[in-house]
């Protein structure tokens, strides 16, 4: 049996697993500062200046480790995958030189294939590659035919020509499918950073003869984990730096403080955008007078100094420990400046009511087109790192109250099921 690739490309995390003969595919494992993982992170960093005039670009681990080394911060991309689909966003222009969406994406893809191949062996040119339902929020055809024509191209210029895609929840339908003992009709449910996907599956188990994988139906929203961390910066953190301030603007009319600062701020990757001369400029007026001078100072420092990545790290924690605690507490620092927020879960439940309610109608509109009562399905499968959310896992417990609920394997149940489903093919 021919080897195959199941290459989960993530918004915010990535995985690789091979399946090279009958057994289990073998995940690849990514050296890091805190030890190996079978998760590669999304994003891309170029050091501020050419070493021998040679670009300096990384991703994965080596992008952070090299971001939080750097006495003086270079660019660092986060959630290209969440632009696939946006014609608006075509590229940015890096060290004086324009980049294209897919050429960004494209070397992503080449430093974790590499990266991979270091743990795996050489990779088999045959690869299965993992796409949400819908790209975007627009949930058009064109706008998922721009992200697919998109993403070819930069799997192209990765060197990755022999490929199909496959839903990502229907992916991990086959790394669920190894548990079953009997048929089943499944609802999978893939919680990303950038999309939400389900997917409706009639499923044999994997002993059976052929494998039976029905397809059922497909939906998804451009809902997840991403807009669930800007929740906790909008609700937490902003009004801590200056949001909902005043300042005076000469010679007597009082201001609101610009309400677009912050709406950057909830997107660490767009605080590059922030650093911009002019921005700053405005700032340092808007301090002289504001209300809240020590917090406008705080933000102008969390700019200049690009601690946006820091700070996420601390929000994303704090969304980790509402998941299992019904209260957390968030703390950074920000130049002797301190932001303390104490979050309950019941707040960032109400911050979530509206995403939690596009997560719901996406998957009462997926029964509706396939004509399914909520009965008719015997497990819930809910993978992904939002999945762990107690708000989330409601919405399924209350509307399949006669089903199983079940995971596992959050983070790379989608790359093992590519994997999988690219050996069922030979």
């Amino acid at each position: 049996m021919a080897a195959a690739l199941g290459l989960d490309f993530g918004t915010t995390n990535s995985a690789v697993a091979l399946a090279d003969g009958r057994g289990a595919p073998r995940l690849a494992r990514f050296p890091s500062a805190h030890g190996s993982t079978d998760t590669f992170r999304s994003i891309l960093y170029f050091d501020p200046k050419p070493v021998r005039g040679a670009e300096s670009a990384f991703a994965g681990p080596a992008a952070v480790e090299r971001y939080r080394q750097a006495p003086h911060k270079g660019r660092f991309l986060q959630s290209l995958k969440a632009y696939l689909g946006d014609a608006g966003f075509t590229g940015t222009m890096i060290g004086g030189r324009q980049r294209t969406l897919p050429q960004l994406i494209a070397m992503i893809l080449q430093r974790l294939l590499h990266a991979a191949a270091q743990d795996l062996g050489e990779l088999p040119h045959r690869a299965v590659i993992g796409r949400p339902v819908h790209f975007t929020v627009a949930r058009s055809e064109e706008h998922d035919a721009l992200a697919l024509e998109r993403m070819r191209e930069a799997l192209a210029l990765a060197g990755v020509t022999d490929f199909e895609f496959e839903y990502e929840p229907v992916a991990a339908a086959y790394a669920y499918q190894q548990r079953l003992t009997e048929p089943a009709t499944v609802l999978i449910g893939d919680f990303g950073g950038g999309t939400s996907d389900f997917s409706i599956l009639a499923l044999e188990p994997a002993t059976t003869p052929g494998r039976g994988v029905a397809i059922l139906g497909n939906d998804g929203v451009a809902v997840a984990g991403d807009a669930f961390d800007r929740a906790i910066v909008r609700h937490a953190v902003a009004p801590q730096l200056g949001k909902g301030s005043d300042y005076l603007s000469p010679p007597d009319k009082v201001l609101p403080m610009p309400e677009w600062i912050y709406s950057r701020l909830e997107r660490w990757h767009h605080l590059s955008f922030l650093k911009a001369g002019e921005t700053l400029e405005m700032l340092r007026r808007i301090e002289r007078t504001s209300t809240a001078k020590q917090a406008v100072a705080a933000l102008l420092h969390l700019i200049e100094e690009d601690l946006g990545y820091e700070l996420h790290e601390q929000v994303n924690a704090t969304k980790i420990a509402l998941s299992s605690t019904v209260e957390a507490d968030l703390r950074f620092d920000i130049d002797g400046y301190a932001v303390r927020s104490h979050v309950a879960r019941e707040a960032f439940e109400h911050w979530l009511r509206r995403d939690l309610q596009l997560i719901e109608r996406s998957v009462e509109q997926l029964f509706a087109r396939a004509r399914l009562s909520h009965e008719a399905i015997d497990t819930v499968f809910l993978t992904g790192g939002s999945s762990f959310v107690p708000a989330v896992r409601a919405i399924f417990t209350r509307l399949f109250p006669t089903a199983t609920i079940t995971g596992g394997h959050e983070l790379t149940s989608v790359a093992t099921g590519l994997a999988l489903r690219a050996r069922t093919e030979q």
